[in-house]
């Protein structure tokens, strides 16, 4: 009997799945046509519609029809939707297992289809599609209603950005954001609970409230930041992560330098959600739509050029003459077209903005052959994970329809870490990469350091260079383009290309033109209002740019009355300033800021988002509490000492430190004028004023 059971179970799943299919597909058809489409009886059919409406599969009512044969209505539920992509996996997969097994009786060989380790390849190549997320446009007009009774999570932009690349496949095999048990052995050994290699969480972290109110088994709709549906999750998985054991064997240290392990940290919700997802509609971009490809429409253009083998270059920087020639040499090694594939998601804090990025890719992309090479974007929030980021990139690639990937020097890298060390080593992707290549599916194209001979006037490959005594070789590093560009120093013509200078010149002018921002922190009667006030006037003297003081008490009566002092609404306060500090610099202006600002890691996030647009100056009033004391003009520091004041910051709450300001000032016994003016010097020292 168990036998039995186990026998027709696939039958049955089979049957299960073609009639979620074929409501979805028709659901306004009659009993007789789904049957017959179906190549069962009528009799069959209304008993596995009972049975997939008592599983909440569908909902089956009554529709206004003369014809008696039409006079009932099926429409698939949000958890009928996620069943069926469910089932269309097991479905391929057997499929897949059944056609092998005649091939090799009739050739004595394998068809090389059979599924990879669970993880549903149409095809080992790039040119069939895969499987979607997306429910049919009709289903989703019925989906969106009934989601919006649902509760919703407005995502952030990181998980919009990995739920886009969830629905679109670009992550397959995932079919949703990571249950425990997936996420348990990503962390530890880079294998889904199934066995298939995957490197990344993909976890959708919440608060602890939201998580609260959230039943397991229970729907929820996704949406973004304009309360849009996107689409849907059936939460299965609900836990609360060791975040540290996570920076360790994902970043490979628990270390807040990380710009990954500072936001598990500092900004994800504090539980994680996983589950199933059903896509309703794509997330909405209104920039470069026509360069923007899901992973099936790439592998169709590929179709449509007969490109066979395609090599994928990742970039978050914009294009010069040596990447170009990095990529001529790749595609020809290979003997493959190129696939230029940016990403313009959420990158490095600090790198050059999407927007100038891609201006700059099109300005390179007439310098390669016609039909040969490609560009589209891609939207991925990267992690800067190193080693591990190069494998998903690659698996990511791989779902794209690439058949090869350029892996850089230390890719992905985010720099140094607290000690003033680089994360990880400058080849560890590469051999990380190689070990696991036979299962991402994507052939890895070494990057070559690519240097300018001057002799011959072409760029060659360093390794490869036999006379480097002979010769001379110039390089410029991406340290020094970017004072170049800061001040306004020629870059010549075999670094980078005129329209590629063009444009990063209108965007990053020199840096005396640019917006910034100053930001004091110190305690409360340190004299940071009193230096920001002066400096003030003498920047206003100078002239040239708009001047706006965003004093701590100021701010707090104008953007911020409604809140409090306890940790929550401190840090809130500050986002606030930074906002608009952020705004002043993104327009040319200059942004004084002079917050009390007690924790480091607000500091540290109004500087990411300064540094967006411009410079963030970081300046500690370095006066001691016991001279801010000493001063106390509103008595503050006396109601403290009483415990009339909670949560005051050197008393009952603690002063982060500042680890790495620009500059610290003294104030005891030192005019007020002596330390704005070292505040000038500072600032014409980074060549954001010129020089007196």
């Amino acid at each position: 009997m168990y036998a039995t059971e186990i026998k027709t179970q696939p039958q049955e799943e089979d049957q299960l799945f073609r009639l979620l299919r074929q409501l979805d597909l028709t659901p306004e058809a009659s009993q007789r046509v789904i049957a017959s489409a179906l190549g069962i009886s009528l009799g069959r059919l209304n008993a596995l519609l009972r049975v997939t409406a008592d599983k909440g599969f569908i909902k089956i009512g009554e529709r206004n029809s003369t014809d008696k044969r039409q006079r009932v209505s099926y429409e698939i539920t949000l958890r009928g939707a996620a069943e069926k992509v469910r089932l269309t996996d097991q479905f391929l997969t057997r499929k897949f297992a059944e056609y092998d097994a005649l091939h090799a009786e009739l050739t004595g060989a394998t068809s090389g289809l059979e599924p990879f380790k669970h993880r549903t390849k149409l095809m080992q190549n790039n040119l069939a599609p895969i499987s979607e997320l997306y429910v049919s446009y009709e289903s989703a007009q019925k989906l969106k209603l009934e989601a919006a009774e649902l509760t919703s999570l407005d995502m952030s932009p990181r998980q919009i950005c990995d739920l886009e690349l969830l629905m679109n496949g670009g992550f397959n095999p995932l079919k949703g954001f990571m249950s425990e048990e997936d996420y348990d052995g990503v962390v530890e050994n880079m294998r889904l609970a199934d066995g298939a290699l995957w490197p990344m969480p993909i976890t959708l972290d919440v608060s602890e409230d939201f998580a609260q109110a959230i039943e397991l088994g229970q729907d929820i709709a996704l949406r973004d930041q304009e309360g849009v549906i996107l689409g849907t999750m059936t939460v299965t998985d609900r836990w609360e992560p060791n975040k540290s054991n996570e920076a360790i064997k994902v970043f490979g240290a628990d270390d807040d330098a990380h710009p990954a392990v500072n936001y598990l940290h500092n900004q994800a919700g504090k539980i994680y959600l996983g589950g199933p997802v059903t896509g309703i509609q794509q997330p909405v971009h209104y920039d470069f739509r026509g360069r923007r490809d899901t992973p099936n429409e790439l592998r169709a253009y590929f179709r449509k050029m007969g490109w066979r083998k395609v090599v994928a270059f990742q970039t978050r920087n914009p294009l010069h003459r040596a990447h170009q020639e990095l990529t001529f040499r790749a595609a020809k090694e290979a003997q493959a077209n190129l696939l230029i594939h940016p990403v313009v998601g959420m990158t490095k804090p600090g790198d050059v903005d999407h927007f100038t990025r891609v201006r700059c890719y099109e300005a390179v992309l007439d310098k390669y052959p016609s039909s040969t090479t490609s560009m589209s974007l891609l939207n991925l929030a990267m992690r800067m994970a190193g080693p591990r980021e190069a494998v998903w990139h690659g698996l990511i690639r791989a779902n794209h329809g690439c058949t090869h990937f350029i892996v850089g020097r230390d890719h992905a890298g985010p720099g140094k870490n607290s000690q003033g060390e680089d994360f990880y080593g400058p080849y560890d992707a590469q051999d990380l990469y190689r070990a696991n290549q036979s299962e991402i599916g994507c052939e890895m194209v070494d990057f070559k350091h690519m240097v300018w001979v001057a002799e011959r006037a072409q760029y060659e490959a360093i390794d490869e260079i036999k006379d480097k005594d002979e010769v001379t070789i110039l390089n410029i590093s991406g340290t020094e383009l970017r004072r170049r560009l800061s001040e306004g120093l020629e870059i010549p013509e075999w670094f980078s290309f005129p329209e590629v200078v063009k444009e990063l010149r209108r965007t990053k002018p020199p840096r005396s033109k640019q917006g910034f921002t100053v930001f004091f922190t110190g305690f409360s009667g340190s004299g940071k209002s009193t230096i920001a006030n002066a400096l003030m006037v003498k920047l206003m003297e100078m002239g040239g740019r708009p001047v706006t003081l965003l004093d701590g008490d100021i701010v707090r009566k104008n953007l911020s009355s409604e809140l409090g002092f306890s940790k929550e609404h401190r840090d809130l306060n500050i986002r606030r300033i930074g906002y608009v500090a952020s705004e002043i610099t993104k327009n040319g202006g200059i942004a004084i800021c002079a917050p009390i600002a007690p924790y480091a890691t607000t500091r540290r996030a109004v500087r990411e988002d300064v540094e967006d647009f411009g410079a963030f100056v970081e300046i500690h009033v370095a006066t001691s509490i016991e001279e801010c004391e000493k001063r106390d003009r509103k008595g503050l520091y006396k109601l403290a000492r009483e415990g009339k004041i909670k949560e005051f910051t050197g008393i009952s709450d603690p002063y982060d430190v500042p680890a790495n300001p620009e500059l610290s000032v003294e104030t005891e016994n030192v005019e007020v004028d002596n330390c704005a003016h070292q505040v000038l010097l500072k600032l014409e020292s980074m060549g954001l004023i010129a020089a007196q």
